[in-house]
């Protein structure tokens, strides 16, 4: 199962397995949900997302400072 994977200025292509979570690929990244927001298909969504064939997924890091 594929699907688009936009970060950091890069967009790619993934393969990844049945019922694989946002959650699953922070952690295949070493990212941690505090410090990004994920976007399905142009929606924000929690970590728990399953993610489908096809799906675009962008993930966005949170800026800290004042």
């Amino acid at each position: 199962m594929n699907f688009k994977l936009i970060f950091n200025n890069k967009n790619e292509t993934k393969t990844i397995k049945n019922d694989t979570s946002i959650k699953d690929i922070l952690n295949d990244m070493e990212l941690s949900s505090e410090t990004v927001v994920a976007k399905k298909n142009g929606d924000i969504v929690i970590e728990d997302e399953i993610i489908e064939e096809g799906d675009e997924i962008q993930l966005i890091k949170i800026i800290y400072g004042g």
